[in-house]
C-alpha cells in the first residue's frame, strides 16, 4: 500500500469503533515486506481503557443475566462467520504476523473450533448438588461469571490465543477488554467483526490497541477488572502479576518455553527428522511450544545430525502469502536482532553452527525479517541457547548416552511447558512421560500442537500453574457459589 491509501483503524469500546484520546496511531508492517503498510492502529492511553472497562462493567448485569444457551447462540454465530471468512482472515493473519497461508488459515479454522467447543460449555452442568446433615436442606453448589476481564494476548497466535481466551470468557458471562500485540492488530480487529457480526451486545467485548506498558498495565491496575488472562513473555507477565495480583484480581499467565524432544535409540530416523524439523520451522519457530533443543542418544547422534541440517537446507523460505513456501519470516526486525543475537552467543559458548545463522537478504527477501533455519550441534545443556527461549528457527542438538541422562538434560531448565520423545518402545514411552517436567507431553508426535477440549498450560517458570482450554478454563472463568435451600417452618 501507499501511504496515500492506508486505512485508519479504531478502538472497539462500548459497542462503537471510536478513535483513540490520544489520537496517536502507529504502522502496521508486513513483516515479509517492510515497505507494506497493512493499516494504522490507535497508541491508546489509560484514558482509553478506563472507558472500556466501564463499558465492560455496564454491560455486565445483563449479559450474565442471560442463560447460557443465549450466550451461546452468539458463540455458535461467531463460528460460522468466522468459517466463511476464514480464508479472508487467514491471509490477513499472514500478511501481519508473517506465518505461510496453510497455517493463517489453518489457526483461523482452529478458532471456529474454539468457538464452537466453548458454545458447548454453558449447556454442561455448571454446578454440583450434595447431600446435607440436615435432610430438609437443599444443598448446592453453582458457578457464577467473576466480571470484567482483562485479555492480553501476544503476537504469534493472533487468532487461536484470543479465542481460546474470549470464547470460555463470554460464554461464562464475563465481559472483557481486550489488548491485543502491538504487531498484530488487524487480525484482533477482525476477530472483534466477527463477534460484533454476530450480535454481542454493546460494552461485551471492548477492543483496545496500544502498546503494552500503558494498556496492559492500565488494565492489571484498573480496580473494576477483577481478573487477568495473559500469554506473552516472562518479564512482562511476573510485571502484570505483581500489579493485579496485589489489588486483589485472579490473574493466569501462560509464558516462555524451552521445549525438547529426545531422539531415542530405537527411533524412525525418517519420522523423527519430520517431527523436529515441523517442530522447529514451522511459524519460524516463533511458537511457545516450538521444539529448540533435540536431545539425541549416541547411538544415532552422527546419522540424525546429518539428516537434519540436510532437512533444513532443504526448506523454501519466504513470503507467506507464497503458498509453496515452508517458513516466513520473523515477525518484526527487532524479533530478528533478537536471534540473531543469540546465535552469536550459541557461537561464542562454543557451539557450531552447520546450517543457517544468519539473515537472509537475496532480491525481494531484503525488504523483510528473514533468517535462515538454523541447526546448532555441540550444544552443552548449559549454555544460554539451551536454557534460555530464542523464539526463533534454531535448534540445538545435545548429545545424552542414556535416556535418563536425556531426561535429566530435558527437565533440566527453568521452563516446563512441551515435551516429546520418538520411541517405538512404549516402556520407554511412559518412563517419559511419568518423569518429564512439562504440562504438555506428546509422544511420537512434535512439541507444538493442542486440541480445545483439553487443558493447556506449563509447569515450572512456563505458567501460574493454571490451565486454560477444556473444562479447564471453567476453573478460571468462574468462581462457585454454595447455596442452602431451607424451606420455611411450615
Amino acid at each position: 500500500m501507499t501511504s496515500g491509501t492506508v486505512r485508519r483503524y479504531r478502538n472497539y469500546i462500548g459497542g462503537e469503533w471510536v478513535e483513540p484520546a490520544s489520537g496517536e496511531y502507529r504502522p502496521d508492517i508486513d513483516p515479509a515486506d517492510s515497505r507494506t503498510v497493512l493499516g494504522e492502529f490507535p497508541r491508546s492511553t489509560a484514558e482509553d481503557v478506563d472507558r472500556a472497562v466501564e463499558a465492560a462493567a455496564a454491560a455486565f448485569p445483563a449479559w450474565s443475566s442471560l442463560s447460557g444457551p443465549q450466550r451461546a447462540a452468539i458463540l455458535h454465530k461467531a463460528a460460522n462467520i468466522l468459517e466463511a471468512r476464514a480464508r479472508e482472515i487467514g491471509e490477513a493473519l499472514t500478511r501481519e504476523e508473517g506465518k505461510t497461508i496453510g497455517e493463517g488459515v489453518g489457526e483461523v479454522l482452529r478458532g471456529v473450533a474454539i468457538l464452537r467447543y466453548f458454545a458447548g460449555e454453558p449447556l454442561r452442568p455448571l454446578g454440583e448438588v450434595y447431600s446435607a446433615t440436615n435432610p430438609e436442606t437443599f444443598l448446592y453448589t453453582e458457578r457464577v461469571p467473576l466480571g470484567v476481564v482483562g485479555i492480553i494476548t501476544p503476537w504469534n497466535f493472533p487468532v487461536a490465543i484470543p479465542l481460546w481466551k474470549l470464547a470460555p470468557c463470554l460464554a461464562f458471562g464475563n465481559t472483557a477488554v481486550f489488548k491485543p500485540a502491538e504487531l498484530t492488530p488487524l487480525t484482533a480487529h477482525l476477530i472483534t467483526e466477527v463477534f460484533v457480526e454476530a450480535g454481542l451486545p454493546p460494552g461485551v467485548l471492548n477492543l483496545v490497541h496500544g502498546p503494552g506498558s500503558v494498556v496492559g498495565e492500565a488494565i492489571a491496575r484498573h480496580p473494576k477488572v477483577v481478573a487477568v488472562s495473559f500469554t506473552g513473555s516472562n518479564a512482562v507477565g511476573r510485571h502484570l502479576y505483581q500489579i493485579a495480583s496485589e489489588r486483589g484480581a485472579r490473574v493466569q499467565l501462560e509464558l516462555g518455553g524451552k521445549n525438547p524432544v529426545i531422539v531415542a535409540e530405537d527411533a524412525d530416523l525418517d519420522f523423527a527428522i519430520e517431527l523436529t524439523t515441523s517442530g522447529a520451522f514451522r511459524s519460524t519457530g516463533q511458537k511457545c511450544t516450538a521444539t529448540s533443543r533435540v536431545i539425541v542418544l549416541e547411538p544415532l547422534l552422527h546419522e540424525f545430525t546429518t539428516r537434519l541440517v540436510e532437512r533444513a537446507r532443504s526448506l523454501k523460505v519466504g513470503p507467506g502469502i507464497d503458498p509453496t513456501v515452508y517458513m516466513g519470516p520473523l515477525v518484526s526486525e527487532e524479533q530478528r536482532q533478537r536471534v540473531l543475537g543469540y546465535i552469536e552467543i550459541g557461537e561464542k559458548e562454543g557451539a557450531r553452527v552447520l546450517t543457517g545463522g544468519h539473515e537472509l537478504a537475496e532480491g525481494d527477501l531484503r525488504y523483510g525479517f528473514f533468517v535462515a533455519p538454523t541447526v546448532f550441534t555441540d550444544v552443552e545443556p548449559g549454555m544460554r541457547i539451551a536454557q534460555e527461549e530464542i523464539f526463533g528457527p534454531v535448534v540445538g542438538i545435545i548429545r545424552a548416552r542414556s535416556l535418563d541422562e536425556a531426561i535429566e538434560i530435558a527437565n533440566g531448565v527453568p521452563y516446563g511447558l512441551s515435551a516429546s520423545i520418538v520411541t517405538r518402545d512404549i516402556r520407554r514411552a511412559f518412563a517419559f512421560a511419568r518423569r518429564i517436567q512439562a504440562g504438555v507431553v506428546h509422544i511420537n508426535s512434535e512439541t507444538a500442537g493442542a486440541e480445545p477440549h483439553v487443558p493447556f498450560g506449563g509447569m515450572k517458570a512456563s505458567s501460574s500453574w493454571s490451565r486454560e482450554q477444556g473444562r479447564a478454563a471453567l476453573e478460571f472463568f468462574t468462581q462457585v457459589k454454595t447455596i442452602y435451600f431451607d424451606l420455611p417452618p411450615a
